[in-house]
Order: C-alpha cells, then sequence, then structure tokens
C-alpha cells in the first residue's frame, strides 16, 4: 500500500532527523539525560526540541496562518488550559516553560499530534469534519495531555540507552507513523530501525491516560462530555470508510472498542443533555476549513455547485449557511469575485439573528473585498478598532494600501505589544512602517516576525542589517531613531543568546 507524503510530514522529518544536532556530539550513552522517573529531560531541553520541530513547520508551504481558523481553534485551547491549571495538570514549571501553541497545516488529512515543548500540530482536515467545538476539544484535550504527561519523554525514557539519532527516529515515528514506506526504508538504512520498533505509537497505557486526563480536562473547561465518544466514532468510521492513508490520526492513535467504550460510559454517568444541534458558526467553520484544506479546481467547484438554490432548498439553515460560506469562498478562491458577493448576500440575512455567524459573513464580505482589490470596502465593511485578529489583519492591510499607513501602524504597535509571538503582525507593520520611509523600524518588525518563527538566526541577520544601516545613514532620517537603535542592540543579544541555546542540551 502506497502512503502519499504531505508537506507537513517531511518537515517534521527533516526536524527531527536533524535533532541530534542539539546533543553533544560528544557524550557517550552514560552522558545522555536521566530520563526515568524521577529524572526526566529538562523542560528546558523538552522546550528546546519542540522549537526545533515547530520552526520547520513554520517554514514548510503546508503551514497556514488564518486569522479566522486560528481564532476559532484558540478561542478553544485557551479554555482547555485554563481547566487544565484548575485540575493541576499544567504545573507552574511546565505553564512558564512551554509554548502552548497550535501550528495550524492547511491539509485535508484528519490529524492531530502533540511535540514536546507544548506545540501542537492540526491539519484543516480535522478542523473540516468536527460538527461542534466540543468535538474538537476532545482532540485537543487528549493532545494536551500527551504533553502535560510528557509522554514524549517518558517514550525516550524507554528507549534510554539508544543513541541521539535513534531517539529522533523515535519521535519522528511517534508523530508521522506509517506515512511511508519509502520514509521508513531510509531510516531503517540509517540505522534507526530499532528505535522505530514498537515506538510509531503512543503505548496503549499512554494512550488511556491521555484520554482520562483529556476528558477531565475538556470537561472541567465546559465542553460536552458526550463529545468525545461522538469524535471516537466519527473517526472510527472514516477509518472503516478509507483505508488510503488520509486518517493518520487512527494509525498513530489506534481506536479499541475498549477505549471508545470508556469514554461512552464516562459520558453516561454525566448527566448532561446530548450534544447540540449543527450551529451557523459551526457550520461556516467547518465550511471554511474544507475549502481552505483542498483547493483543487475540481473541489472548489463542486463547493459553488453546492451552494446552488436547488443544492441547498432541502438543508437545515446552519446547512444552508455553510454551504453557501462555502461557495462564496470558493469563489473568490477562482476570481469569480461577482459571484462570491452574490452567495455573501443571500448568507447574510440568512445568520442575521446570530452575532457570531453575522460576524463570520462580514469578514468573508470584506475578505472577498479585498481580494478584488477593493481596499475602500474592505474599511467600509470592518471596523478597524474591532479586537478581533481577523478585523485587526485586514484592516491593518487595507489601512495601508489606502494610504492610512500610520494609522495601521499604531493599531499593530498596540497589539504585539501584548501578542509578540504573532509573526504576521510584525510583519504587516513591517510593511505599514516601509509605507512610512520608517525602514529602520521595518527592519526590526522583520527580525521580530522571524523571532516568532522560532527562526533566530534569520532574525540576528536582520538585527543586524538595521545595525548596519544606522552605521551607514545614522538615526536622524526617522523619528526617535536612536531610541529605535538601542532597542536593537538589546534585541540582537537577547537573540543571539537564544540562537546558542538552540544547540545546548541539559
Amino acid at each position: 500500500m502506497t502512503y502519499r507524503i504531505n508537506a507537513f510530514v517531511r518537515a517534521l522529518a527533516a526536524a527531527v532527523l536533524a535533532v541530534p544536532l542539539l546533543f553533544s556530539p560528544t557524550w557517550s550513552y552514560a552522558q545522555l539525560p536521566s530520563l526515568g522517573d524521577g529524572g526526566d529531560m529538562s523542560t528546558g531541553a523538552e522546550r528546546r526540541l519542540g522549537e526545533r520541530i515547530a520552526r520547520e513547520l513554520y517554514r514548510d508551504p503546508d503551514y497556514i496562518d488564518d486569522p479566522v481558523l486560528a481564532e476559532y481553534v484558540q478561542g478553544i485551547w485557551t479554555r482547555l488550559l485554563a481547566a487544565a491549571r484548575v485540575r493541576g495538570e499544567l504545573t507552574p514549571e511546565m505553564d512558564d516553560r512551554y509554548a502552548w501553541q497550535v501550528i495550524l497545516g492547511r491539509d485535508r488529512e484528519i490529524n492531530a499530534f502533540a511535540l514536546p515543548g507544548g506545540y501542537l500540530g492540526l491539519q484543516l482536515g480535522l478542523i473540516a469534519i468536527v460538527d461542534s467545538p466540543d468535538e474538537l476539544a476532545s482532540v485537543l484535550g487528549h493532545e494536551l495531555s500527551h504533553v502535560t504527561q510528557r509522554h514524549i519523554s517518558r517514550l525516550m525514557a524507554q528507549q534510554s540507552r539508544m543513541t541521539p539519532l535513534m531517539i529522533g527516529a523515535m519521535i519522528l515515528g511517534a508523530l508521522a507513523a506509517s506515512k511511508s514506506p519509502d520514509l521508513g526504508g531510509a531510516m531503517i538504512t540509517s540505522g534507526q530501525a530499532a528505535a522505530m520498533q514498537g515506538q510509531l505509537n503512543f503505548s496503549r497505557d499512554m494512550e488511556r491516560e491521555a484520554d482520562r486526563i483529556g476528558y477531565g480536562v475538556m470537561t472541567q473547561a465546559g465542553y460536552a462530555p458526550q463529545a468525545f465518544a461522538t469524535m471516537f466514532e466519527k473517526l472510527q468510521q472514516a477509518s472503516r470508510l478509507n483505508d488510503n492513508g488520509s486518517f493518520p490520526y487512527l494509525r498513530t492513535h489506534p481506536l479499541t472498542t475498549e477505549r471508545i467504550a470508556d469514554m461512552q460510559a464516562r459520558a453516561q454517568l454525566n448527566a448532561t443533555p446530548p450534544l447540540p444541534a449543527l450551529s451557523l458558526q459551526q457550520a461556516m467553520i467547518t465550511a471554511r476549513a474544507q475549502v481552505l484544506s483542498n483547493p483543487g479546481v475540481d473541489a472548489l467547484r463542486a463547493a459553488v455547485a453546492g451552494a446552488s438554490p436547488a443544492a441547498t432548498a432541502a438543508m437545515t439553515p446552519a446547512r444552508q449557511a455553510g454551504a453557501l460560506y462555502a461557495g462564496a469562498l470558493a469563489s473568490m478562491k477562482q476570481r469569480n469575485f461577482t459571484q462570491a458577493r452574490q452567495l455573501v448576500a443571500r448568507l447574510t440575512p440568512l445568520v442575521a439573528g446570530d452575532a457570531t455567524a453575522a460576524r463570520l459573513a462580514n469578514l468573508l464580505a470584506a475578505e472577498v473585498a479585498w481580494a478584488a482589490g477593493d481596499a475602500p470596502r474592505v474599511l467600509a465593511l470592518v471596523d478597524p478598532a474591532a479586537p478581533g485578529r481577523p478585523e485587526l489583519v485586514l484592516t491593518s492591510e487595507a489601512r495601508i494600501r489606502t494610504g492610512r499607513a500610520l494609522d495601521a501602524a499604531q493599531r499593530l504597535q498596540t497589539w504585539v505589544a501584548s501578542m509578540p509571538r504573532d509573526a504576521s503582525a510584525w510583519q504587516l507593520l513591517a510593511s505599514a512602517y516601509s509605507a512610512q520611509d520608517e525602514t529602520l523600524r521595518a527592519i526590526r518588525a522583520e527580525a521580530e516576525a522571524q523571532v516568532a518563527h522560532l527562526d533566530y538566526a534569520a532574525a540576528v541577520d536582520r538585527f543586524k542589517a538595521a545595525q548596519d544601516l544606522v552605521r551607514k545613514e545614522g538615526t536622524g532620517r526617522e523619528p526617535d531613531g536612536h531610541i529605535e537603535a538601542s532597542i536593537i542592540d538589546t534585541r540582537l543579544r537577547q537573540v543571539q543568546l537564544l540562537l546558542k541555546e538552540q544547540a545546548l542540551e541539559h
């Protein structure tokens, strides 16, 4: 059987096979970190290992920073983290040292995976099959529990006498099991077969532990207990219908009858009402994930056809909203802006009574206007002062294009002050500064965008470019240039230290 290797997995392979670089090449087996109970890899070392993998994911063409979907996922993720703190699953040290970031991939594969150091990978294909935030919370809660229980570190403990190269192969196996016979063959050729054997998946005990703790976290966060069981059933059904490699979550997280029955029993013990019907918001979010994860011409045409009056006539309002949203977004991707506007016009009155859904429809209308080159229309549709990140991105782009870069810069400066890991916001800020001929500030913002994506080497290059500019032209051309130059010097030293730490393992 042949499995397709997507770009996300190639990035994982490149990153994890480079894991030995995190270890001193002079270490002997006896010098490897003690990874047993009470002597696990330090949280700092685990964070650096996760950063190495995450950096490759950020560079990969499959990485997507979609403000609408990222905001939706982040809302769920934030609630789960808060619940894990309340339950004591998230220790203060872990809370402080780990990243706790979800990285989205645009592939339509149904997949999610935990990485060391608090990073999670989530493919749009998984978002595209859920019918409620509760179902996605069950998956994220499970993966969060793999991290809080330090399962990757504990897997390493089982193989603590391996060379670092073999440990790297073991992690890759845990993340991308059965993705490709060729990839597996390459590992075997490299002497890594021992690491792969028996380590392609988290152990069943670890899976049960992640189920149990993840269930507690998601219910503590206020999500419906039944969602865990319904998501399991949905994934199990998907595996029965398709065995072409498109469901790697089922391969790295094997679902047993025992695990499904356990979640069903737990849900029955909680006297709660059934899961709510599909909401307008969820239908639109699911539609967005479906279109963005499958941008082929045939899929886009099918989405448009599915939004026709004949196709939507017998649908529930939520299903209609999803179909119209998908059709409008697909039309926009095909640059048929007239058709996209017509579909948004049909969608808007349908969702008018639901504030959250109406916001999504309005953002889609603004997105269509932006894609059509109508920046003034974007600003007419979206309030630049609105607190949401999708509004921030759209209005910042529109303000820069319409000669209001100063307004955009002021809003973005406030945003990155509280959200310094938002690489897209930093990049927009760089564009706003460039539009005002504030080159020094633009270069620093570009450097901060690289820092946010963990590419410290690239960030150092940009900070040094800023220093070179100061040496050549001085700081008099820009407002507060001397202050900016001082910030650049300080940030360069800080990032140089981070770059050195990337090569260390305690």
